[in-house]
């Protein structure tokens, strides 16, 4: 921590407003980092568009939609196809925060 002596008066004034600058500076960027990862979405989906999951930021379902061709698989393996395509999703949102939240958090200097 930096010192100042009574001769420094304005080198101690200068440093704390350079300091409340960079704290004002990260409150900002943190809030809008926070509002970006609140529109987080990911969506997966089978190819043949038979289902189509969609997750939030958190990777919780936020959407579900079974096309005509979900009918035709048997339901053990319509079960396996949502929850791979849930994981799948998720990963994605949790990419995408990952990289809001990166100049923030200093990841991948």
């Amino acid at each position: 921590m930096e010192h100042f002596t009574a001769e420094q008066p304005h080198a101690g004034r200068t440093w704390l407003d350079e300091y409340r600058t960079r704290i004002e500076s990260i409150r900002v960027r943190a809030e809008q980092a926070r509002d970006r990862v609140a529109t987080v979405t990911a969506t997966a989906r089978t190819r043949d568009g038979a289902v189509v999951v969609t997750v939030d930021p958190s990777g919780s379902l936020t959407d579900l939609q079974l096309g005509v061709r979900a009918e035709e698989m048997p339901r053990s393996r319509l079960a396996e196809t949502v929850l791979r395509l849930s994981r799948e999703a998720a990963a994605d949102a949790a990419a995408q925060v990952e990289a809001i939240m990166a100049p923030l958090t200093g990841a991948g200097r």
